[in-house]
């Protein structure tokens, strides 16, 4: 049987992840103060999908974006409006500065707890907490599909040895969803202990988790790190921001000897006087780094999670 026309239109939505670091806090812009994600449908008018974006940016938040880039399309069958109409969600990554974090600025780490590996002694770790769930998960299967679940567990969540890659967080994000351990996922049960954090509207949680591995990827060969620093900024500051968006601390003298050897920045002249020791000396990235960012690059030296 032939479809109509109408049977075979869909909506398409186009959703914002907009990302500031503030106070050493990794930080998303959300809607009407609210755990939904600026979004609106392409409509006629919209000259273009990043238009029609930035367009619904700044109508639900008042703010207005600079740089963005293509993330993610997502077109689940799933995935349908409320008529039913199928949905289309084309997703941008923008990153941005902002002098401080205000209502509409949610943490990451508030919608994933456990992406966050930097040593809190007095609190309980949620990855270990998790692991413990996870693998008694990957029990209720036959013996493939228990090994199976079992790999994934280990590598997305660094168990038994394995390190703790901060670029799989879509992956963790996906592997607690199907093994229900998130609210948003239909194969829960009610006696199963949930996942700590704050759940999202739709699935817009799952696409903030795209938008924090790609940022994760992009940091280790592209220095888009710059678009989230102030003009002029202090090694210790450029590294408290890396280590925001990675979710783990980076070693010191690694860090500043790797940015210093790929000549990233150059001396500005002046100092901060701030840190409340000597003062520092203030760099900004060189014009030749931002002009070929979409060549250059910053490795993170990784240091394990203690």
């Amino acid at each position: 049987m032939m479809c109509s026309v109408d049977d075979e239109r869909v909506r398409t939505e186009l959703v914002a992840v907009i990302t500031a670091v503030v106070d050493g806090v990794p930080r998303v812009l959300t809607a009407d103060d609210g755990p939904r994600l600026p979004s609106g449908p392409l409509r006629s008018d919209h000259r273009s999908l990043q238009g029609g974006l930035r367009a619904w940016v700044e109508q639900q938040t008042g703010h207005r974006l600079g740089y963005v880039e293509q993330l993610y399309t997502f077109a689940d069958p799933g995935r349908a409006s409320a008529g039913g109409r199928r949905v289309i969600s084309v997703s941008y990554l923008g990153l941005t500065r902002v002098g401080s974090s205000g209502p509409a600025w949610a943490g990451w780490y508030d919608f994933f707890p456990w992406e966050d590996r930097r040593p809190e002694p007095d609190l309980p770790d949620p990855v270990a907490q998790l692991g413990e769930r996870l693998l008694q998960w990957t029990g209720r299967g036959d013996d493939d599909e228990t090994a199976r679940r079992r790999l994934r567990a280990e590598v997305t969540f660094g168990l038994h040895g394995r390190p703790w890659r901060p670029e799989l967080a879509l992956q963790r994000y996906e592997l607690l969803y199907e093994a229900g351990l998130v609210p948003e996922s239909p194969f829960g049960a009610a006696d199963v202990r949930l996942a700590p954090g704050a759940t999202m509207a739709h699935d817009h949680r799952r696409i903030l988790a795209t938008g924090v591995a790609r940022l994760r990827a992009m940091i280790q060969y592209r220095p888009v790190v710059f678009e989230l620093m102030p003009a002029e900024f202090t090694l210790g500051q450029l590294q408290d921001v890396v280590e925001a968006l990675a979710g783990q601390h980076v070693h010191k003298q690694n860090f500043r000897r790797l940015v210093q050897q790929q000549d990233l920045v150059e001396e500005t002249g002046h100092t901060h006087a701030g840190t409340g020791g000597r003062p520092a000396m203030l760099f900004r990235f060189r014009r030749e780094v931002l002009d070929e960012r979409q060549v250059g690059g910053t490795k993170l030296p990784v240091q394990r999670v203690r």
